[in-house]
């Protein structure tokens, strides 16, 4: 074998020039011609948020979806592996905010020649009063601007850690194509009777002023009280009820109770009068009312929580809604408040905010004495968008919405069918997206009252007075997508006839960016847009992600998936677990725990960084602590002993004429190996990454630390004894050569370092080892499997021999005169086949072999003159 091996090999470097090597060749590129779905492994990779950096966390899961893409590649499926960039919605919105110091105002006129007052620096503010109004499309021109530099600064991080992506596969979430892909999903959806619109109440997020989906709510802790109210009864009898919001009670339109608590039976069926505003209502029963908290009876209010929407529509009581999509209190009092000392009340409360009437309500009941006792401290959890850092409120607003099996019965046993065929991976995150179905109580809620997204491709005609007919929806047709309703004409009409009597009204309102990136199957794959490509790729192999975002990306693309084809879009899915911090807390941009990955992949290397994420199984947590990467340190050093050991033993010249591998060691080592192969592949084909990586690891060590130290000798024997010169030097290259393949899923650029020394093209795409027997090179054999157990004899014997010169204080080197290795017969009878290579490396003269319970070395004698030379 010739070699072209460094003087000095080095991990320094190695990251740009193989990227630069990989993109020239295109290694990495989708083998398109020919392809069939049998033949294809695609991944539905996830599309990353563009707004801002990518932290430890991306590298960690990303790392591990690499991993099975490489393994997939080298076992001779063509990979599809596509990139996207997840570019709009409120987290790009938000960045844009801050980083040029404006917010949208849609009232404003466009101008054409306009630029922020700054670029990022220290300028910046979050504060909305501090930020330039400008126009809706001003705004999405400096979204589209910011994220494309973001999207060039991720490009270079995961090019920097060796994602074997196909860039040439990349998409936008906000791109003309991904705009035609989902709006033509919405309209089937629409067609289909799935998608439909609707006035009800809405998680509302009052300072980002948009709607909020079920499945971004966040449950925060936050201090509160219980403040005890006294209704009044028709006999003039107090009925105490305790909440922990009593700037709703203007809002309240009936008292609960549990319809088995004997305490309010005689009231079931009756009125009672509001403290304060003087309004009658009813007193009903729900199966939902909790007798053991508080009174046992409570109000239900127009909206102060989610159980009050279900109580409204169960129940079908009135809407007396008084919070504003601004969070504060509208200023006209609901019409059942008749009584002037109930109006007067109200005025007191317009226009505050939801804080500061709490206040106001509580002096006025304690003033006229229907607040019972003082308000008592609690501590309660209280829903906040997950982006959010305001509690949310409750309003009505009309909106869209997506069936999801809240009220579909079918539809939801089809979902739960759907996710019993998937293969979770670990299995036990299946819960979690069971439990989620199981717990679904509204519909999807995909409108967003933002401006950087997909806009709904929707029309209202106006009547002759300039109402919308919201019931009579003018859809876009597929032949004019992408479009933007609120610049772009409804079909049938002209932008003069926009806004007046008889005329339209586009939908301002944008898609949630989940509605989006539900499709990346479809966005990625050319579903509508390549057929043929899709025919290849769907459904996908593999859905790799987070666990924390099972109840939205991975639930919403089976939903979209389900409805529109009736099958799952993936075989697989693969979960990752989190990043935590040295004090096991999860890393978080909220908390500023993050770390960033650019610095550390540059001061140890990227294949160091991707050991340590490569180490961890799917579903698992794993600790980083950038003051102490240990695990990183550990994968440095095994990357840079794979070059020196590649670079030792591709420094043996095979003697002309040799190749047969004929001694018993190196039979041993081989067969060894060999389960090694099997062991990784198995790990491999069921997703446990980690696990094919400490097999072989492990090996690896085995390997450098006890085979290549017992044999090396006879490597560097003379010509004369070419027949076991050859043996090892055949083995151990061939050794090599399995190992590089089985590492370079993980550590890709020291692989492919080592194997361009020998080699032409990539490891990436060469063939994984079937076994040991089927990898060795052209016209060599050995015969396996051979002498199983006689690798790791010779290694506790190489060991012994060690310790016992160690022991007497003599270097390794000190020849010895005699030694005795003793052991079970039938150990011995075994190691006896290594004892010319034992008695090489440990240059012993004479090496006798007796019986013993157990392996030992013993008896050694130092040859004359060295027993007097200490350690070297």
């Amino acid at each position: 074998m010739t070699a072209n091996v460094p003087d000095k090999p080095a991990l320094e470097g190695l990251e740009a020039k193989w990227d630069a090597e990989w993109a020239a060749r295109g290694t990495y590129l989708f083998p398109r011609e020919g392809a069939t779905r049998e033949t294809v492994y695609s991944i539905d990779t996830p599309p990353p948020t563009a707004s801002g950096s990518l932290h430890i966390g991306h590298v960690f899961s990303y790392t591990h979806t690499d991993v099975i893409a490489r393994y997939h590649r080298m076992q001779g499926q063509r990979v599809f592996y596509p990139i996207g960039w997840d570019d709009n919605g409120l987290p790009t919105e938000r960045r844009v905010q801050n980083f040029y110091g404006v917010r949208c105002d849609p009232s404003l006129p466009y101008d054409a020649g306009f630029e922020p007052p700054f670029e990022g620096g220290d300028n910046k503010s979050s504060k909305a009063a501090d930020q330039l109004p400008i126009s809706r499309r001003n705004f999405i021109e400096l979204c589209e601007r910011l994220t494309v530099e973001d999207e060039k600064q991720f490009e270079a991080v995961w090019r920097d850690l060796g994602l074997s992506v196909d860039w040439t596969q990349t998409y936008r979430t906000i791109s003309p194509e991904s705009q035609t892909a989902s709006q033509l999903a919405f309209l089937r959806n629409v067609k289909r009777g799935e998608a439909y619109q609707a006035m009800a109440p809405t998680l509302w997020d009052v300072t980002f002023r948009t709607a909020v989906a079920q499945a971004e709510l966040e449950d925060k802790e936050q201090p509160g009280a219980y403040h005890r109210l006294a209704f009044h009864a028709p006999n003039g009898d107090d009925v105490l009820i305790e909440t922990t919001r009593p700037e709703l009670l203007p809002a309240c339109v009936a008292l609960v109770a549990h319809p088995d608590d004997e305490r309010y039976q005689e009231l079931f069926g009756t009125t009672v009068t509001t403290p304060l505003f003087g309004v009658e209502v009813p007193v009903v029963a729900h199966h939902l009312a909790q007798a053991d908290k508080g009174s046992g009876i409570a109000m239900i209010c127009t909206f102060g929580d989610l159980t009050d929407v279900i109580w409204w529509r169960d129940l079908d009581l009135p809407n007396r809604a008084i919070i504003g999509f601004d969070g504060r209190i509208v200023s006209e009092a609901p019409d059942a408040i008749t009584s002037d000392a109930g109006k007067a009340a109200y005025a007191q409360l317009a226009g505050k905010t939801v804080f500061s009437a709490k206040q106001a309500v509580v002096e006025l009941l304690r003033a006229s004495g229907e607040l019972i006792g003082e308000p008592k401290p609690i501590v309660h959890p209280v829903k906040f968008f997950e982006k959010g850092d305001r509690p949310l409120e409750i309003v009505s607003t009309r909106q869209w919405y997506v069936k999801n099996g809240a009220r579909d019965e079918e539809l939801r046993a089809r979902l739960l069918e759907l996710g019993a065929e998937l293969d979770w991976h670990p299995d036990f995150m299946r819960v979690r997206y069971e439990n989620w179905v199981g717990g679904l109580t509204g519909d999807w809620l995909i409108s967003r009252q933002r401006f950087f997204g997909v806009p709904l491709p929707v029309w209202y005609p106006l009547d002759g007075d300039g109402n919308p007919k919201f019931d009579e929806p003018i859809l876009a047709t597929r032949d004019i997508l992408p479009v933007d309703p609120s610049s772009d004409a409804a079909p049938g009409y002209d932008e003069s006839q926009r806004g007046v009597p008889g005329g339209f009204q586009g939908e301002v309102d944008v898609m949630d960016t989940w509605a989006t990136s539900s499709l990346t199957p479809q966005l990625a794959g050319g579903w509508k847009r390549d057929e043929e490509l899709w025919g290849m790729v769907f459904p996908y192999d593999l859905r790799p992600q987070g666990q924390d975002i099972i109840r939205t990306w991975l639930f919403s693309t089976m939903l979209r998936s389900a409805l529109e084809t009736n099958e799952k879009p993936w075989a697989h899915a693969a979960l990752s677990g989190f990043i935590v911090d040295p004090d096991r807390k999860k890393m978080s941009k909220s908390k500023g725990n993050v770390v960033t990955p650019a610095d550390i992949l540059k001061a140890h290397g990227s294949d160091a960084v991707r050991y340590w994420a490569a180490s961890s199984r799917l579903g698992t947590d794993a600790a980083f602590d950038e003051k102490n990467p240990t695990q990183i340190k550990i994968g440095r050093r095994l990357a840079i002993k794979i070059l020196n050991a590649a670079k030792f033993v591709y420094g043996f010249a095979l003697p002309e004429g040799h190749t047969t591998i004929s001694e018993p060691v190196d039979q041993s080592m081989l067969t060894a190996l060999d389960q090694v192969v099997r062991q990784a592949t198995t790990a491999l084909e069921n997703y446990d990454h980690a696990r094919a990586l400490e097999i072989t690891e492990t090996f690896f060590w085995t390997f450098c630390d006890d085979y290549l130290e017992l044999v090396k000798e006879r490597a560097y024997r003379e010509e004369s004894e070419a027949a076991g010169k050859a043996s090892a030097v055949l083995a151990l290259q061939s050794a090599i050569d399995v190992l590089l393949r089985l590492f370079a899923p993980y550590l890709p650029f020291a692989t492919e370092e080592v194997w361009s020394w020998t080699h032409e093209g990539s490891v990436h795409n060469a063939a994984w080892p079937a076994s040991v027997a089927a990898s060795l090179p052209a016209g060599v054999t050995a015969e396996l499997p051979a002498h199983a157990p006689l690798l790791g004899l010779a290694g506790k014997a190489l060991v012994g021999i060690r310790g016992a010169k160690t022991a007497a204080k003599a270097s390794q080197k000190t020849a010895v005169a005699s030694a005795t290795i003793a052991g079970p017969d039938d150990e011995i009878a075994v190691l006896q086949l290594a004892a010319a290579d034992l008695k090489a490396v440990g240059r012993i003269a004479e090496l006798r072999f007796a019986s013993a319970p157990e392996l030992v070395v013993s008896d050694i004698v130092l040859a004359p003159d060295e027993t007097t030379e200490g350690p070297q």
